[in-house]
């Protein structure tokens, strides 16, 4: 089995992917070992703040302890930042749009790509690049209906929404009933306060319920 089916493998057997950014290095190094020890298997870091950069490339290093661990880098919209990140030993590009030159950049890496979708146009384009998974971004605008419709018609494509999806069990079904493949968690899963105050337990449990939460749904 090659590495991207490796990485999408562990993504649908969690079922939910920690979307995090932060500019301080050791929360960052905190926040992934709760994931990890939660039993997050794939963690996506965001090219958000300034120094993203340094921080990714310290946590690659950090994450390295860690068994069976994919790190990602999202928010890319260049190829530019899709080199510097894969320099640094990003396992998986995701990007909050469909970017054809990123896409070309990647295929011919033989990286795995995940774009941001929010059109059946979108999503058809991105099938045609190869996409293997797309991302359903603003999850939270676009709705479990635009999974179901997207799935009506193409119903072999694998979707993640990302953005409002909600650690919930009413959210969580929604989404799942809906046939996405794994969801992206951001915000509602790591609160400000919880971070700021360094309760890693605290945010170790809700990972692990979360993901306990989306195993019960499915089956």
């Amino acid at each position: 089995m090659n590495q991207q089916k490796k990485i999408l493998q562990a993504m649908n057997e969690t079922g939910m992917i920690p979307v995090f950014n932060h500019s301080d290095i050791e929360v960052a190094k905190s926040v992934l070992k709760s994931a990890y020890e939660a039993g997050v298997r794939v963690f996506e870091f965001t090219n958000r703040e300034a120094n993203a950069f340094e921080v990714f490339k310290a946590l690659k290093i950090y994450s390295e302890s860690f068994e069976g661990l994919y790190l990602g880098i999202g928010t890319i919209f260049t190829v530019k930042d899709a080199q510097q990140f894969l320099f640094a030993g990003a396992d998986f590009i995701v990007s909050p749009a469909l970017i054809p030159e990123v896409i070309h950049y990647c295929n011919m890496k033989s990286v795995l790509w995940v774009p941001g979708c929010a059109t059946i146009s979108e999503v058809f384009q991105a099938k045609t690049f190869g996409a293997q998974l797309v991302k359903a971004f603003p999850g939270n605008l676009l709705g479990a209906g635009f999974v179901k419709a997207v799935k009506s018609v193409m119903p072999d494509l694998n979707i993640m929404p990302t953005g409002g999806v909600e650690p919930t069990s009413e959210n969580l079904s929604t989404w799942f009933d809906a046939g996405v493949f794994c969801v992206g968690m951001g915000s509602q899963l790591f609160e400000k306060q919880v971070i700021s105050s360094g309760q890693y337990q605290v945010l170790e449990e809700k990972i692990s319920a979360t993901l306990t939460l989306i195993q019960k749904i499915r089956s």
